[in-house]
């Protein structure tokens, strides 16, 4: 089996291709296995509660609360595969606040993975996703790594808003249909208006995921905390920690309060980093009187 290279719609170069049978993959040439990273979002439906006031310090009671939120719609997507997941709930279950109903196959997605990729998910989309999860009665899914886009910009770079839209009109990544307010209104109010704007939800829904796929694999190579994809390789090889990939330039050194390492850079999504074992030993001063 000979590697083939294929861009993908970030034009990075990020599949691989068997010169054989011509199917392309995410796996990268002699890693073995692929780290499972699985990219979502959800809608919910707003909350209906009574108020007094419209200042934004209000004190709101849960005996205010009329309805709570529930799920929407969701859509999710592995890790460079065309194929994008998505179930919506039917106009009389946004009514109602009701959403077991398209749990199952989020959770089971879940819990098969090995990283899971938001945008504002770690605030937002997991919390509301478990707190869905454990009313519905199932047990937490097995562990996964989170890497969440918004905090990735807020943490390592200094983007003049870290909103979604924002950072693909700023980096020229291409835009998603839009939604308004009324939208997540007809939602939940019930009839065909309803089933109309939650089909157009779900679609917006699956435009997020793919959108976030491109944003993800542009910050990608800037991660220094990123999940380190290289115990999921079956090779003996040193592989990139960011994407996985073998395809390794070694040069200059890596400089840290404990030693210098070797450094590389990955060829394939440009991550630097460095060799596990010091290039050079520290000698140590007794500065003592």
């Amino acid at each position: 089996m000979k590697r083939g290279v294929k861009k993908t719609k970030s034009k990075q170069k990020q599949l691989y291709q068997c010169n054989d049978c011509g199917k392309y993959t995410p796996v990268y040439f002699g890693t073995g296995i692929s780290a499972k990273i699985l990219l979502f979002d959800i809608e919910t439906a707003p909350m209906e509660v009574f108020v007094w006031g419209l200042r934004h310090n209000d004190y709101i009671s849960p005996e205010s609360i009329i309805k709570d939120y529930s799920i929407l719609c969701w859509s999710a997507k592995w890790l460079f595969s065309d194929e994008v997941y998505g179930e919506k709930v039917t106009s009389q279950q946004a009514q109602n606040r009701q959403d077991k109903s398209i749990l199952q196959t989020m959770w089971r997605l879940l819990d098969e993975a090995d990283v899971v990729v938001v945008q504002n998910g770690k605030k937002f989309d997991i919390p509301k996703l478990n707190t869905r999860f454990l009313k519905a009665g199932y047990p937490p899914p097995m562990y996964y790594q989170v890497i969440d886009t918004k905090e990735v910009m807020s943490r390592y770079f200094g983007f003049s808003s870290n909103k979604i839209d924002y950072a693909n009109q700023f980096l020229g990544i291409e835009g998603k249909s839009e939604m308004e307010y009324e939208d997540w209104i007809k939602c939940v109010s019930g009839g065909e208006a309803a089933m109309d704007s939650l089909e157009k939800m779900l679609s917006y829904n699956k435009d997020d995921v793919q959108i976030m796929e491109e944003l993800y694999l542009k910050l990608r190579p800037w991660i220094p905390s990123h999940a380190n994809l290289g115990i999921y390789a079956d090779v003996d090889k040193d592989c990139c920690p960011n994407c996985q990939s073998i395809e390794l330039k070694w040069s200059g050194q890596y400089s840290t309060p404990l030693g210098r390492y070797e450094a590389f850079r990955c060829r394939s999504c440009g991550a630097t980093g460095r060799s596990t074992k010091k290039a050079h030993k520290i000698k140590m001063v007794d500065v003592r009187n």
